[in-house]
């Protein structure tokens, strides 16, 4: 175990790195998720359910646990896959982690992943909230059938600062899918669909909206969906008591939350009417 800016970091070998899609993801064949564990460790992240144990899902932010092996995984079951089947198969990369969380930058799983990957052609949905996705263009740009999702939940930065403290500025992710946007051109490769997240969707003080608005039509798809339900129970997708705390200090928006997040879905249809604007599971499939 090592130590990176208080993050306990473990390496460790991994049983599967591919595991069957279910759920809010079920359209596609697999998850693929490089680490364990999180360091931007965001208040509401519904991924600390699945730490694993009690205390790690306490620590949540501040552990990760590298699959060291997850490179030999992944070429073993992508060669398995195409002993059975003759088209590519679906991949969502990452639902439980970020591929590109910091010690990726140290590391590099994901693009060592992303090199195992470009034969076997999958179709490839990569979620991050990372500009470091940027570093991997040479890759992304040889993917002929790739997603991006870049998880924005909220167009205020102050906002930012109080649910995900340690995660990128919002203005430097939008920044980043206007660079992909730019740096993957038709003539230097196969250009991405790219997706704003805004999942779940934290307020946006309504004097930011049109700014932020303006920023999202780089993209093709905005995606918005509320706080998962609330739950006590461990291995279930909910959001945490963090998060639920500092509703309070957003009463403007949460005492009627339903009519904040419907006024602002409004708000999105009118100003982006040239763009897909999903709701929940049927924003996050590739088409």
């Amino acid at each position: 175990m090592t130590k990176t800016q208080q993050t306990k970091i473990y390496s460790r070998p991994s049983q599967s790195i591919l595991s069957p899609a279910s759920g809010f993801i079920q359209a596609y064949d697999f998850t693929l998720n490089p680490y364990r564990g999180c360091q931007y460790g965001c208040s509401y992240c519904y991924a600390a359910a699945f730490s694993p144990n009690a205390e790690m899902r306490q620590d949540w932010g501040n552990w990760v646990i590298i699959k060291e092996n997850a490179a030999q995984l992944l070429q073993r079951d992508l060669e398995r896959w195409y002993k059975r089947h003759d088209a590519p198969p679906s991949i969502y990369m990452s639902t439980v982690t970020d591929p590109y969380q910091p010690v990726e930058a140290k590391r590099g799983l994901t693009r060592l992943l992303l090199e195992v990957m470009l034969p076997f052609k999958p179709c490839l949905v990569i979620q991050t909230r990372s500009p470091m996705i940027v570093r991997d263009v040479d890759l992304l740009q040889r993917f002929r059938r790739l997603r991006i999702n870049m998880s924005i939940p909220t167009g205020s930065d102050r906002v930012r600062r109080d649910f995900e403290p340690r995660s990128p500025s919002v203005a430097a992710r939008l920044q980043t899918m206007a660079k992909l946007r730019q740096a993957i051109a038709p003539d230097k490769g196969y250009p991405p669909k790219l997706s704003i997240t805004i999942t779940p969707l934290l307020p946006t003080f309504w004097q930011d909206c049109d700014r932020f608005m303006a920023q999202l039509a780089v993209v093709d798809r905005v995606v918005i969906q509320p706080f998962h339900q609330a739950s006590d129970r461990s291995l279930v997708a909910s959001t945490r008591s963090d998060a639920i705390a500092l509703k309070t200090k957003y009463a403007w928006w949460y005492d009627n939350e339903k009519q904040s997040y419907q006024q602002f879905k409004e708000i999105l249809d009118r100003q982006l009417s040239h763009l897909e604007v999903r709701e929940g599971q049927a924003g996050f499939g590739y088409e």
